[in-house]
């Protein structure tokens, strides 16, 4: 009797250690691969922490893509779940009228902030002027050939931001900080294109490695958790 219940403790015990190992192994499998699915920056951007940052281009198709299909179901649920901010950052360099994007953005996020809108809300400045840049150029085949008063113009109709409020505050020291700021993004973009996603100013996910929305969604989470 007492050899059958040390030989059932020993099974137990033995149980118990495989299943401890399998699921130490489901979370090495788990953990986000450096290298395959994201990469370190070389040169992290201190005032991303603590947020999720999304670089785009009012021109890149797959920026656009992203916005319709896949931002808003990951998005939110890592802001829930990592407890990071979601922060939209304009790449300049790629648009046509890319600095002009910039300071239009800028100013929407800023009078948005100045509000209580969030950067994800449908009724932001920012959200309505991605939007319609969104629509014009990649479902209408608007590339403004009169000129950027033209692509100024569609905007201000979007936004309700005045072209002359534009033209006095595009300059103001505030834009201009928030639009230089985002100069950084180059060196998130120059990895691999955009869009690109960042975590904490530290870690870019490399999109070729994603699968679905919410392999992204778990990914981000990963990452969020990394010092």
């Amino acid at each position: 009797m007492q050899k059958t219940i040390v030989s059932s403790m020993v099974k137990v015990k033995m149980f118990l250690a495989a299943a401890a190992m399998a699921v130490a192994a489901a979370a090495s499998s788990a953990a986000a691969l450096e290298g395959t699915q994201y990469v370190k920056l070389e040169h992290p951007i201190a005032a991303w922490q603590g947020k999720l940052v999304k670089v785009f281009s009012y021109d890149c198709r797959f920026c656009y893509r992203y916005d319709a299909s896949v931002d808003p179901r990951v998005i939110p649920q890592v802001q829930k779940e990592a407890g990071l901010t979601f922060y939209p950052v304009h790449l300049e360099t790629k648009g046509k009228y890319g600095r002009t994007a910039s300071e239009f953005f800028a100013l929407c996020l800023l009078r948005d902030q100045a509000a209580g809108r969030t950067n994800m809300d449908k009724e932001s400045l920012f959200v309505k002027t991605k939007n319609a840049l969104y629509e014009a150029y990649h479902r209408k085949g608007e590339t403004w050939e009169k000129g950027e008063g033209a692509f100024i113009k569609t905007m201000i109709q979007a936004s309700g931001i005045s072209a002359e409020d534009f033209a006095k505050e595009r300059k103001s020291p505030a834009v201009q900080q928030l639009a230089d700021a985002w100069k950084a993004s180059y060196d998130a973009a120059k990895v691999q294109g955009i869009p690109a996603f960042v975590v904490n100013g530290k870690y870019l996910v490399l999109n070729k490695s994603l699968r679905n929305a919410q392999g992204l969604t778990t990914l981000l989470n990963e990452l969020s958790r990394l010092p």
